[in-house]
């Protein structure tokens, strides 16, 4: 190798080293840490698949009734059977193969049989049922991200894992109870008329503390059009009591139709929500309220009743929600869910487990602890055994590190406390390739050859041992990280990393520094390793 040879070498070295420097440091501030290190919150959610489905039938339940109301075969009654079915009964049975043919045209994700006694059912094709189920998940993992990207919380890591589950990850996080009901409620918002009682007009109805109070009201049996809501009221002795209002099945307007939603003041001062609906939103709001003035319109929150106020006014795309009892926080927590979007399904919390930072800081001390020990020891090693050539690899073992957190500062990786452990198993690896190559050089040494000749022949015979010990290695990793989950990759990235500096340094740093050795001592006749 000449002189100039050499020199480029020594460049694109200290060109490595003053990018990677660059990108690392500060270290507090490139290097993010994850939930074991930093503390936070380690949650698992069930996403309740069976809710989306059912959602489905009800909003399939409405457009049947409306598209073959439009064509005169309206049926007498439309009832759900099980999950995934719906029976239309009461059809005229002169035209039930007219109405059969437009549910098969205008329904395609349902089988349409039957047809004996004016009845049909429409069952939920079962890769419509799969396509349902998977497009809830889906949805709930990018809801969940959204809310959580715009709450604050830095580095989360949100991912699916299986059929319907998400993992959630939030490091740093100091209310968990306030994140975990941001992720995990609906947010699901419906507008739906109250159907007062025969002979009670709106601003005589006093809703009742009993479910079954309400159906009383009814004569023992609610109307197929009517469901049964709870709304929590605060009394005046500050005791919270629940009661119950008679509501429409369906809902005219829901949170699919908002636009913008942000935190407000009512009329009094205290928390609200203001909402802004899309312009065709408006203008079936506009109709409803035109249409039932001094009704009552109750506002629903996740099947919960927030307020049910009377409809004074004809009101277009632009409103309030009032009442509820909301706090600064809830209003904001709220008009952020709203603006996110709502989840399609239900979540059940399956695995919680919250991490002090504390205790991430003891991880992280007892790492670096471990860490600083272990190469330490590997350092005494290498400089007793291989004496002088020690310093080559202790060099090369340095510089694997500043590559190391540079790539990881580069790609925006979090460091994990079994990311710890990769590095510490990074340090051994890059010891092993040097250990590979000086025991190569020890043996030409004792066949006779110079200096410069042991040394090329050793790392030339070394070489492919070094790469094929890392690429099985790097293969392992590759998958673990492909397949892996939370901890796992996080170690897998560290690994990867790792390994890819450590071939770096073992064939091209480690050899450059013999080479310069060599060339600024051509004539040297022992080697001190």
């Amino acid at each position: 190798m000449g002189s100039v040879d050499i020199r480029l070498r020594l460049l694109i070295i200290l060109g490595v080293v003053g990018i990677c420097t660059a990108l690392a440091y500060p270290p507090r501030e490139k290097i993010k840490l994850g939930l074991d290190l930093k503390g936070g919150i380690h949650m698992v959610l069930r996403v309740r698949t069976n809710d989306a489905v059912k959602a489905d039938i009800d909003l399939a339940e409405q457009r049947v009734r409306s598209a073959l109301g439009e064509k005169g075969l309206a049926p007498t009654a439309i009832k759900t059977e099980g999950l995934d079915t719906l029976v239309l009964e009461g059809l005229d049975a002169a035209r039930i193969g007219e109405a059969r043919e437009l549910l098969r045209r205008q329904f395609g994700q349902f089988e349409v049989t039957g047809g004996t006694g004016g009845r049909l059912r429409l069952r939920l094709r079962a890769d419509q049922e799969t396509a349902e189920r998977d497009s809830a998940v889906r949805q709930a993992l990018e809801t969940i991200r959204t809310r959580i990207d715009k709450f604050g919380v830095a580095e989360p890591n949100i991912q699916r894992q299986g059929t319907d589950r998400i993992l959630v990850q939030l490091p740093g996080v100091e209310d968990p109870e306030r994140v975990k009901d941001l992720i995990g409620s609906p947010a699901f918002l419906e507008w739906k008329l109250v159907k007062v009682p025969p002979g009670i007009t709106a601003d005589r109805f006093n809703p009742p503390t009993s479910p079954e109070a309400v159906t009383q009201m009814f004569g023992g049996k609610l109307p197929d059009d009517v469901e049964i809501l709870p709304e929590d009221r605060t009394t005046s002795d500050g005791k919270t009591v629940t009661v119950y209002y008679p509501v429409t099945r369906s809902s005219p307007i829901t949170g699919n139709d908002l636009k913008n939603a942000r935190r407000d003041q009512d009329r009094f001062g205290a928390p609200a929500v203001n909402f802004l609906l899309t312009a065709d939103a408006g203008r079936r709001f506009q109709e409803l309220t035109r249409a039932n003035q001094g009704q009552l319109l109750a506002i629903v929150l996740d099947h919960k009743i927030i307020s049910a106020p009377r409809i004074n006014a004809v009101i277009a795309d632009q409103g309030i929600i009032e009442g509820g009892n909301f706090t600064v926080d809830s209003s904001e927590d709220l008009a952020l869910k709203l603006r996110s979007g709502a989840l399609p399904a239900g979540m059940d919390i399956l695995e919680e487990r919250t991490v002090g930072p504390s205790l991430g800081a003891d991880s992280i001390r007892q790492g670096i602890v471990a860490s600083a020990i272990g190469s330490i020891v590997v350092v005494l090693f290498m400089l007793i055994y291989y004496r002088l050539a020690g310093v080559n690899a202790t060099l090369a073992l340095v510089l694997n590190l500043v590559i190391l957190l540079g790539a990881m500062s580069y790609v925006h990786s979090t460091l994990t406390l079994p990311g710890i452990a990769g590095i510490a198993l990074t340090v051994g690896m890059a010891v092993d390739a040097n250990v590979l190559v000086f025991e190569r050089i020890r043996e030409e040494v004792r066949l006779g050859r110079t200096v410069k000749a042991a040394i090329h022949s050793g790392f030339d015979k070394a070489l492919s041992t070094i790469v094929d010990s890392n690429l099985t290695t790097l293969i392992a990793g590759i998958f673990l990280y492909a397949y892996g989950t939370g901890p796992v990759r996080g170690f897998a990235v560290t690994l990867n990393v790792g390994i890819l500096a450590n071939l770096f340094t073992a064939v091209f740093v480690s050899r450059a520094i013999f080479d310069a050795v060599l060339t600024l001592n051509p004539r040297v006749e022992r080697l001190s390793i």
